[in-house]
């Protein structure tokens, strides 16, 4: 058992690799095109709007691109594809386009003739700006289409994970981010001669990312030999199977976004700008979620469902384990590093035009509050799709359900106090909770994740994490009273010493902590590098 493990955490750190080189390219363009908004939007009303407005159809893209599509899907496929073969997985592949394709049109035909109430019962208070409340309703009927886009994206996802295809699924949303931008850029001179307002241009782009998204991800799935045509089986038991798990799947995985969508809810009567900062903010901590917390857990999922559907426990808890040791050690400094730095990263990234000092002071406070949670939302990324591989589908629910309570509770209050930052608080606080209650729930379920060895590995992680962020802040500091200046070169030269040393600082510590994790990464960056030397 002993001598299998580092070969097993070896493949998960491989494909977890690829994906998060994939998931990188996509994250960091989800940054740029965030900078974009804000240097021609800034966080104004139009901004405000735009983000409400998105936050319907983005809620569905993050619970099936990320979460309850692929707790569902994917376990469901891989069985087919083990006991049938592919003509049988290509068969439910058809049958659950042909669904969604279905059932997502009308959803987007109701979110269309019923945008204004939604609008209304989420953003009532814009009804106060003059034309605010009318911009959010015209930006909904716009991008409420994408429903259908992102998930039959998502499906393509699914599809090609099981197949052990990484690369170009965790690519696909880096067009979403394409899509965006040219079209800001593109079309904002544009709009007002078509009698549109200039922030449309974000929305219509929103659509052309959507198709990007598809478009990518086709021709790989088409090599691999799948056709589609439209199939209305819908006695077919693998679609039963998917929209089962899906169903509370979706309940299960939906804390984070539909905290993020409370959140919204309550920003709006925080003023304008508010809505905008705790997404800009959100944006910056979704980037190291989105690179270690989903690459990893896209790694593990199909691992996982291979042991569970063989029976084999051990080789369940052992890949569970191992996902929770690599994302703590990529997740632990990041968290760290996002405190400490959260105003120079704000300040470099965003603060330009329209995106002022003081939006930058104001999303750096909500980065700062955000960033605490980062372990919880990864942790959960990792833990609630095993309970569906187990074919266990309600303890996601009961545990989303509390946690979404908790959040409620938690923002309302806290918002009382610090604003609203204290969304961002409650939202991390929120966060924790879930990925707490579901690791102690899933110890449980299997009798044993490799606790001690897990919880001796956050030890050594943190510690090792605390030394690097003293010599990010300390030397931050020293920097920005020796080498003063706001300009693009010193900010980034003071930066990326500040980085360059906290890393240095994490090696030394994760050496002497014996951070095995830490060199495990080294060593696979290492083997690469040789193999693309030779």
């Amino acid at each position: 058992m002993a001598d299998t493990q580092p070969t097993s955490s070896g493949r998960l750190a491989r494909a977890a690799g690829v994906t998060g080189a994939a998931t990188m390219a996509s994250r960091v363009l989800g940054v740029v095109r965030e900078q974009v908004l804000a240097s021609m939007f800034g966080a104004g009303d139009a901004m405000d709007a735009y983000n409400v407005a998105f936050r319907i159809p983005n809620l569905v893209r993050d619970l099936f691109a990320e979460g309850a599509m692929s707790a569902a899907f994917v376990p469901t496929f891989t069985r087919e594809l083990s006991t049938g073969g592919k003509e049988a997985a290509w068969r439910l592949g058809r049958v659950v386009l042909t669904a969604l394709v279905l059932i997502t049109g009308v959803l987007s035909v109701a979110g269309i003739l019923f945008a204004r109430p939604l609008a209304n019962l989420f953003a009532s208070e814009y009804a106060l700006v003059p034309g605010k409340l009318d911009l959010t309703v015209q930006l909904t009927r716009i991008m409420v289409p994408f429903l259908v886009l992102v998930a039959l994206a998502a499906a393509l996802m699914g599809m090609l994970n099981a197949l052990h295809r990484f690369f170009l699924p965790a690519l696909s949303p880096a067009m979403f981010n394409v899509g965006t931008i040219v079209c800001t850029l593109a079309l904002v001179p544009v709009m007002p001669a078509l009698g549109l307002p200039p922030i449309a241009a974000v929305a219509i782009g929103t659509l052309v990312g959507g198709f990007g998204q598809l478009a990518l991800q086709w021709p790989s799935l088409h090599r691999e030999g799948f056709r589609f045509r439209p199939a209305f089986n819908f006695s077919d038991p693998g679609l039963r199977r998917v929209l089962l798990l899906m169903g509370p799947g979706t309940v299960g995985l939906a804390a984070t976004q539909v905290n993020l969508f409370v959140n919204t809810v309550l920003a709006t009567g925080q003023g304008t700008g508010a809505v905008s900062w705790l997404q800009y903010a959100f944006r910056l901590m979704y980037l190291p979620i989105g690179l270690f917390g989903v690459s990893i857990a896209t790694a593990t999922l199909p691992t996982v469902s291979r042991h569970a559907a063989s029976g084999d426990r051990d080789s369940v808890r052992r890949t569970v384990a191992d996902g929770l040791s690599l994302m703590m050690m990529l997740n632990v400094p990041a968290t760290l590093g996002l405190m400490v730095l959260a105003t120079p990263i704000v300040r470099l990234i965003f603060e330009r035009r329209a995106f002022t000092a003081a939006d930058t002071a104001a999303t750096a406070g909500a980065l700062e509050y955000y960033a605490i949670g980062l372990i919880g939302y990864s942790v959960v990324r990792i833990s609630s799709p095993v309970f569906y591989a187990l074919n266990d589908s309600r303890t996601p629910v009961k545990v989303s359900m509390v946690t979404m309570l908790a959040n409620v509770l938690l923002n309302v209050t806290l918002v009382q106090f610090i604003g609203y930052r204290g969304l961002a608080l409650g939202t991390s606080l929120a966060a924790l909770l879930n990925a707490t209650c579901l690791l102690v729930l899933l110890h449980r379920r299997l009798d044993g994740i490799e606790g001690r060895r897990v919880a001796l590995s956050l030890a050594r992680i943190t510690a090792a994490s605390a030394v690097m962020a003293l010599a990010a802040y300390v030397t931050q500091g020293w920097l920005e009273t020796h080498l003063p200046g706001r300009g693009a070169l010193v900010q980034i030269a003071r930066l990326a010493v500040s980085m360059g040393l906290a890393v240095g600082a994490l090696a030394v510590a994760a050496h002497l902590f014996r951070v095995q994790e830490f060199r495990q990464g080294v060593s696979l960056v290492t083997a690469r590098l040789r193999r693309r030397r030779g």
